[in-house]
């Protein structure tokens, strides 16, 4: 037998003194009449008396029966509680079904606490397996708990038990789990019930749907729909609106379309709302087409557009370069006597910055000023971003100025915009301003005077806009804190988040991708996965722009693999990517010579209905181009013009350099032509590409005619002109040019009509442009001079890429002092040499046999905080093995393998060659091992070498492993060895 245990007695004897001495009824039926609260009493009463006799005769299982129905058929909970008193003061403890007759009246009667106290005392604690009836019981009691685990574990329980729910305990774990977030296992749990034959309410149908359309699983919520109308349920306005908006937020609008013509064959109207976000979703993908098919389907069934539809459809026409259409719309709009309101003017405003019309923009901007129309913040960005494009920076400057003046509030795009603009470095200072105007504009606070601490004055306005308004001081702390990761400040930038979310604060979406972004800049990769998580457990879900960030940093790290499992996680949530991440992708397969797989992808962007721009053609034509697959490259040019896109001079330019490169130099020409009959001027990029390649290939005077006729075109130089410039004249200097034999020279036709075509608007020569000096070192430092005097005229800082072409030039030259004396120069320039700086110099110590400089340089590398790479690692190999020291060679080839490098194949070849010379068979065996494992085989001298001295020395089992590896691979070696190999029973068939 059960007994009460002293916890839950305690709690239902203070719960019958509250029932019996309140003076409000809890009850939860109505009292019944005089007549049957008389008949209830003396029913109660006869219940109550035939219990007493039933226990005195020693009849107790039949007194706990009567027990049990008396709690079950009570009214109210003051009568159940009276009768467990009742049995209670004559010592007859509770069965188990009495129990469960109790807990199940407690649960029904609003004291979920009670009956998990009583389940938890004389249930669980006595050891005693629950029935069915107290285990429906529970699920219902802890679900009103809010103890979803709990009750999903009594839920299972039952179901484990081959038994079925009620539907009460079914009706409660799928609100349960609704309430509290969880909606795929409230779906889970759903499918598991439907297939046990309970039927739901129509509550839980409409809820379900919402809930997994708003988290945008749409599969799912199609099931239920499915099984609500097969449950014979008829589909309400409110499910079908759900459905359709969530499809078509989706990107699923065409099925969203088939939804509405189910809606409209239900009898349900689509109103002009619907129609117009189907115009809209069909905008936006570029299906301008259908969407206007939607639009004449409004005028037909009379559901007539408003202002909102003929934005919407302008807008679409406007942003697909459809502009007479969209001009006929407006006059129609218009002629309808439809007023443009502000939303219209945007979209007219967008589109002329789009035509380069700036000015007919801020025409219009001013008129919407005149006619007292508001104007939006996001018009002001848009004028701004043009007006910089057009190098118009001080009409940007003063159109902010005046956004500021009219009372604008300004946005996180605005900023952002703004910050790319900015000069480098000056991020803080915008963001301060725009917090200023936060908290002028938006929370109407008196302008802070200004202090000399930027950051105390940050602190200062983002309190003050906390102050007043959160939702503003989220947008303040994410402008904060985009500034500072774009200053690459990551540590402040965590710090600031700390404070958001300290004074409650919520953060947006951009300032998740601006910590994101900024962490994989840092190759924090595992932080900025962490932060995508913790943004989802907010509720925020990544967008595309999200993932374009960590697909775009991982592919400028070459992570292809970790590149491609973000793509399949967009896949899994239902994200198509867009043409900047195929972008992303397509050009980082391109610079890692897999053209074939950036072939399919460019294939299956174009499959997956996706519009491709100008950029993404690029990138895949360059992929081509440094391939070597050239004719490919031109097709896709060409084929640009399938898409309605003029090709830009940027890419002319890409195209032209790419063939002129490859020496294709009459076939760049033929595109060269064909740029300027458009009207397109080549640019300075152009020019320095053609400086570049000549300089390269050896062809020195054509390059410098090129330099002269960039001069009389008044094609201004930039620092990457002069940089060029340095590094092609230095690999000029005698001794380099012996090796430009071996490159294929450029006919002279082909330069004949490249010439001719570069020179159509030459003018007179300019007499100021840098004279180039002729091949004697000595030259050299006057040259330099000269340079860094030209750089400084034009008002370009001189940067670590010049003074790295000027000091490698020394070093080839033989002219160590100089090289010293502009690294000296560069550091008085505030420009810290890197790791090509030092590579550069050891390979100059190393070319004057000065090993032991080389090595000081190298050490120098590491106390400077300059860890040394790859590149400087091989330099310093190759020039101790020809130092012959290589102990310290195999030394240094050890620490770089520690760090998770191998030396490369020349440095290995080199490596393995000298120790063969000195008979360090051992070590060159153990390099031979190192070098297969990362399948890296010695060429055909070294190799037969390495067999001949280990057979020589006879260390025959080690000269079978290389002697059997090599026939696996199909490579050949000396036929002497081989044949001393044969002859002493190794070799093939030996061993």
């Amino acid at each position: 037998m059960l007994k009460i245990g002293n916890r839950a007695c305690s709690l239902l004897f203070r719960k019958r003194k509250a029932i019996t001495t309140c003076t409000i009824p809890l009850d939860l039926d109505p009292p019944p009449s005089l007549s049957d609260d008389t008949v209830l009493s003396d029913h109660n009463s006869l219940c109550l008396s035939l219990v007493d006799q039933l226990i005195l005769r020693g009849l107790f299982p039949s007194a706990q029966i009567l027990t049990r129905q008396m709690i079950s058929k009570s009214r109210s909970l003051s009568e159940a509680v009276s009768a467990v008193d009742f049995v209670a003061s004559r010592g007859l403890p509770l069965d188990l079904n009495g129990y469960g007759a109790l807990i199940q009246k407690l649960v029904r009667y609003g004291e979920p606490r009670l009956a998990e106290a009583l389940y938890l005392d004389n249930i669980i604690a006595t050891g005693v397996d629950p029935n069915m009836c107290m285990l429906n019981s529970m699920v219902v009691c802890f679900c009103r708990l809010g103890k979803i685990e709990e009750a999903r574990a009594h839920f299972d329980r039952i179901i484990a038990l081959d038994s079925v729910p009620t539907a009460a305990a079914c009706n409660a774990i799928l609100r349960e789990f609704c309430v509290q977030g969880m909606v795929l296992e409230a779906f889970d749990y759903f499918m598991g019930i439907t297939s046990l034959g309970i039927r739901m309410g129509l509550w839980y149908y409409n809820s379900l749907i919402d809930r997994l359309c708003s988290k945008e699983y749409f599969d799912e919520a199609f099931e239920v729909f499915d099984i609500m109308r097969q449950r014979g349920f008829r589909a309400t306005l409110r499910q079908y609106k759900s459905l359709f908006y969530g499809l078509s937020k989706r990107g699923r609008v065409i099925d969203a379309e088939l939804l509405s013509g189910e809606m409209e064959s239900e009898g349900f109207f689509v109103d002009r709302k619907m129609h117009t976000y189907l115009i809209y979703k069909y905008g936006k993908a570029r299906m301008m087409k259908m969407a206007t098919r939607v639009f004449l389907k409004m005028l037909k069934v009379g559901c007539e557009p408003d202002i909102y539809t003929y934005n919407t459809l302008i807008d679409g026409f406007w942003k697909r370069g459809l502009f007479d259409k969209g001009w006929a719309l407006y006059n129609q709009m218009v002629n309808l006597k439809i007023v443009p309101n502000a939303v219209t003017h945007h979209i007219m405003i967008c589109n002329y910055c789009k035509e380069g019309e700036v000015d007919s923009a801020l025409t219009l901007l001013d008129n919407m000023v005149s006619s007292n129309l508001s104007s939006c913040v996001q018009s002001y960005t848009v004028l701004i971003s043009a007006l910089y494009k057009a190098n118009r920076l001080s009409e940007a400057g003063d159109l902010w100025k005046n956004m500021l003046d009219s009372g604008i509030l300004p946005d996180h795009l605005l900023f952002l915009i703004l910050m790319r603009i900015c000069p480098k470095g000056k991020e803080i200072q915008l963001a301060l301003v725009m917090l200023q105007a936060i908290a002028v504009n938006g929370c109407k606070c008196d302008p802070l005077e200004p202090l000399e601490d930027l950051r105390h004055n940050i602190e200062s306005l983002l309190g003050e806009i906390t102050r007043k308004d959160l939702k503003l001081a989220s947008i303040a702390f994410g402008i904060c804190i985009s500034a500072l990761c774009e200053s690459g400040e990551i540590d402040t930038a965590l710090l600031f988040w700390d404070k958001m979310i300290t004074v409650g604060a919520q953060p947006l979406l951009f300032t998740y991708n601006s910590l994101i972004k900024c962490l994989c800049q840092k190759g924090l990769f595992e932080d900025a996965e962490s932060l995508v998580c913790l943004m989802q457990n907010k509720g925020i879900l990544p967008d595309l722009h999200t993932y374009l960030i960590l697909i775009s940093e991982l592919c400028k790290q070459g992570n292809l693999d970790s590149a491609f499992s973000v793509l399949d996680q967009m896949s899994e949530r239902g994200l198509k990517p867009d043409v900047a991440i195929y972008d992303a992708l397509i050009g980082c397969l391109g610079r890692n010579k897999r053209v074939f797989e950036a072939e399919d992808l460019f294939k299956s962007m174009l499959e997956a209905g996706l519009d491709p721009d100008e950029i993404v053609f690029m990138t895949m034509i360059n992929a081509y181009v440094r391939s070597g697959r050239l004719r490919e490259a031109g097709e896709l040019f060409d084929k640009m013009v399938e898409y309605s896109i003029r090709p830009s001079s940027y890419s002319y330019t890409a195209l032209i350099s790419g063939l002129v490169k490859k020496n294709m130099t009459v076939e760049g020409c033929h595109y060269l032509d064909q740029m300027i009959v458009e009207g397109l001027e080549p640019n300075k990029v152009l020019y320095t590409s053609f400086i570049d390649h000549f300089l390269r290939v050896g062809e020195f005077e054509f390059a410098l005619r090129i330099v002269d006729l960039m001069g009389r075109n008044q094609i201004e130089s930039d620092l990457i002109t002069y940089i060029v410039l340095c590094s092609g004249v230095c690999k000029h200097i005698t001794g380099i040019r012996k090796r430009w034999k071996f490159v294929n020279k450029t006919s002279a036709r082909a330069r004949d009509i490249l010439f001719y075509l570069l020179q159509h608007r030459s003018s007179a020569p300019d007499p100021s442009f840098l004279r180039i000096p002729g091949n004697c070192p000595k030259e050299m430092k006057s040259f330099a001079l000269k340079l860094l005097e030209k750089v400084k005229d034009n008002e370009f800082m001189p940067n670590l890429y010049l003074f790295n072409g000027l000091i490698s030039g020394f070093c080839r030259a033989n002219m160590m002092e100089e090289a010293y004396n502009h690294l000296d120069l560069m550091q008085r320039e505030g420009i810290s040499p890197n790791q090509v700086t030092f590579t550069v110099l050891i390979d100059g110590h190393i070319c004057r046999g000065e090993i032991d400089h080389a090595v000081s340089v190298f050490n120098q590398m590491n106390a400077e905080g300059c860890s040394p790479d790859r590149i400087a690692c091989n330099t310093l190999i190759k020039g101790l093995c020809r130092s012959k020291r290589l102990v310290d060679a195999l030394s240094l080839s050890l620490a770089l393998q520690k760090r998770g490098f191998f030396p490369s194949k020349s440095s290995y070849e080199m490596l393995l060659r000298n120790l063969c010379v000195t008979d360090m068979n051992i070590e060159a065996f153990r390099v031979f091992e190192e070098m297969i494992s990362i399948r890296c085989i010695p060429n055909h001298k070294t190799r037969s070498w390495l067999l001949y001295n280990l057979c020589r020395d006879g260390m025959m089992g080690e000269a079978q492993i290389v002697y059997d590896f090599l026939i696996k691979k199909g490579k050949s070696m000396n036929k002497e060895v081989e044949r001393f190999m044969v002859e002493s029973g190794y070799g093939r068939g030996g061993g």
